[in-house]
């Protein structure tokens, strides 16, 4: 059983970003919005990323290759997401509960729809129900992704992360892996319920709801993406919204303004879901007195 649950643990660490933001691409040829925030002596370039990727998709453009070699660094989200021996130990310490099942917690009927899910993708039902529902949400949204060909290891973040690596630049996180594990480890049980239900429904969606996604993102079309994606989140599940999205781009906004204060060019690179909307990282800024422009 265990070795069962390493894997789905694997699995749960190379994707567990993708839940807080637009975590699935298509193979369309994209042109990819991208910000930049300035002063005097400093830009600060925002991409929307996309975490899990089909390994042959077209994204790169030449305004993106251009704002990232001119940058002297890259923060990511998080920085060891895809280091077992980071995160698999805070993903046992939080994410199991091996005294109280996941059936008993979500009922029958769901535990069935979560288990065929599962198994789809190779994960048991022992492996299930020893998780809290938020690990198991997590590692079920990867399932119809993984299914359809899509790799973590195709990601954004993966593949910025091996160039700016060979370039010798500083990479850094905005958020610590205990950060991001504890969103979901700290949520209420209802909500973390709801998250996994969510999941469940999320996953019925198919293929073509992720296309839309794709779509919306390799166009640019940010109010696209605000209508697929914030503007259910925000309908439908308003505490995940308010917990996964807009508490951390408050808090990234803070951080950037703050990094904006020193000097020279760098690269900042987040889930879509996070610049986009009506309380983005870019709408955050504002606030702060900190004007967002696209870059054409």
């Amino acid at each position: 059983m265990l070795l069962n649950f390493n894997r789905s643990a694997r699995r749960v660490l190379a994707g567990l970003a993708s839940v807080f933001a637009l975590g699935f691409a298509g193979t369309a040829l994209a042109e990819p919005a991208l910000w930049a925030i300035k002063d005097k002596d400093s830009t600060i370039y925002l991409f929307g990323t996309i975490h899990v990727l089909k390994p042959d998709t077209q994204w790169r453009s030449a305004k993106i290759d251009k704002a990232l070699a001119d940058s002297g660094d890259l923060s990511l989200e998080l920085v060891g997401a895809d280091d077992p021996a980071v995160m698999q130990p805070l993903v046992m310490r939080y994410g199991l509960d091996q005294a109280n099942k996941l059936s008993a917690k979500i009922g029958p009927e769901d535990f069935k729809r979560a288990s065929d899910l599962g198994q789809s993708a190779g994960m048991p039902p022992q492996a299930l129900e020893m998780m809290r529902p938020w690990l198991a949400a997590v590692s079920l949204a990867m399932a119809p992704m993984i299914k359809a060909g899509y790799d973590p290891k195709s990601g954004v973040e993966g593949v910025l992360t091996r160039e700016v690596k060979a370039a010798n630049k500083p990479i850094a996180g905005l958020e610590t892996p205990e950060q991001q594990i504890r969103f979901f480890a700290d949520l209420p049980s209802a909500t973390e319920i709801e998250f996994l239900k969510s999941s469940l429904k999320d996953a019925e969606g198919g293929v073509e709801k992720l296309d839309k996604m794709v779509a919306a993102w390799a166009a640019g079309d940010v109010s696209g993406l605000e209508a697929q994606f914030i503007t259910e989140m925000k309908t439908q599940y308003p505490d995940l919204y308010e917990l996964l999205l807009v508490k951390r781009n408050v808090d990234w906004a803070n951080q950037l303004k703050t990094k904006l204060a020193g000097s020279g060019v760098s690269f900042v690179a987040v889930g879509s879901g996070h610049l986009v909307g009506a309380e983005s990282v870019q709408a955050q800024l504002a606030k702060l007195g900190i004007k967002a422009e696209r870059v054409k």
